[in-house]
C-alpha cells in the first residue's frame, strides 16, 4: 500500500523542511528548476505539485505568479497547506486537491507545463506505472522534475555507519522507521524508466552529497554556509552524484 503520511503531517514538516537537511535539499531543487524552467518570465505556467505534502515549493512557485495545483492523499498535509497559505500576506493561486497521484485525470484538470514529484517514487508500491501515468498530464514542451530516494546512497550510508547485518538484510530493517521510504529507487533503474517514456535528462543532481556522511566530532562548529556552498557546487559532479541522498531528474520530451 502507498504510504499517507497523515500521522506523521507536523512530524515530517519539521523534520523534512524545518532542518538543515530540508534547507539542502530545497536550494538544490530550486537551482535547478530555476536553472531549466522559465520561471520568472511573464508567462504564468500551469504547474502539478504531484503529492507535494503542505506545499513548501507550491507556496514559492505561487509566489511568482504562477498556477499551482497542489495534491497529496494526506488531508492533514493539505490542513497544514492551508494555514500556510492564508498566513501569506498575498493571495497565491494555489488549487489543493486531496487525493492520491494514481487519482488525477487529464479530463479533470487538463495538462500542465511542469509537473513537480519530490520524495514521492520511494513509497509507491508501483512508482514505475504511477509515474508513466502521471505523464499523460505533461504538456508536449513540459518540464518533469522528479526526486528520489537513491538505493544506492542508502547502502553506503549504512556501509559506512557500520550497520552490516542490515546490509546483509538487504536493507530490510526489523521495525519500519516511519520517515524511512520503503521502495528507494536506483539511479540506472529511473534512467531506464525516462528513457522508455522518451524524456530527455536535462538536469541531475545530488541531493545531500556531503550532509549525511559528515562525521560529528566535539567542539566542532560546522560552517553551514560553506557546507551550502559545498552542497550545491558538488552535487553536479561525479561520483558524487552517486551518493547523494536523494537524486534529482528534470525530463524533457525528446
Amino acid at each position: 500500500m502507498d504510504k499517507n503520511f497523515d500521522k506523521l503531517a507536523n512530524k515530517f514538516a519539521k523534520n523534512i523542511y524545518g532542518s538543515l537537511k530540508g534547507e539542502i535539499r530545497s536550494r538544490v531543487l530550486l537551482r535547478d528548476l530555476f536553472e531549466h524552467i522559465d520561471l520568472q518570465s511573464d508567462t504564468k505556467l500551469r504547474i502539478l505539485d504531484a503529492g507535494g505534502g503542505f506545499g513548501y515549493l507550491s507556496q514559492k512557485l505561487a509566489k511568482l505568479g504562477h498556477k499551482v495545483v497542489l495534491c497529496d492523499i494526506s488531508s492533514q498535509m493539505l490542513e497544514l497547506a492551508q494555514q500556510q497559505i492564508e498566513e501569506h500576506n498575498e493571495p497565491l493561486d494555489i488549487e489543493l486537491v486531496h487525493s492520491s497521484i494514481q487519482e488525477l485525470t487529464q479530463q479533470e484538470f487538463g495538462k500542465f507545463d511542469v509537473i513537480l514529484c519530490h520524495a514521492v517514487a520511494e513509497w509507491l508500491v508501483d512508482a514505475e506505472n504511477t509515474l508513466q501515468n502521471l505523464l499523460k498530464l505533461l504538456k508536449p514542451d513540459g518540464a518533469f522534475s522528479l526526486m528520489f530516494y537513491n538505493k544506492e546512497a542508502q547502502r553506503f550510508h549504512s556501509l559506512v555507519s557500520g550497520n552490516f547485518e542490515y546490509v546483509e538484510a538487504g536493507l530490510k530493517a526489523k521495525k519500519t522507521v516511519g520517515l524511512t521510504p520503503e521502495y528507494p529507487l536506483y539511479i540506472e533503474q529511473v534512467t531506464s524508466w525516462f528513457t522508455a517514456w522518451k524524456l530527455n535528462v536535462v538536469c541531475k543532481s545530488g541531493v545531500r552529497v556531503i550532509n549525511d556522511y559528515m562525521k560529528p566530532y566535539p567542539d566542532q562548529e560546522i560552517n553551514v554556509d560553506k557546507l551550502m556552498q559545498m552542497e550545491l557546487t558538488y552535487s553536479r559532479n561525479q561520483p558524487y552524484i552517486s551518493i547523494g541522498r536523494y537524486v534529482h531528474f528534470i525530463g524533457k520530451f525528446a
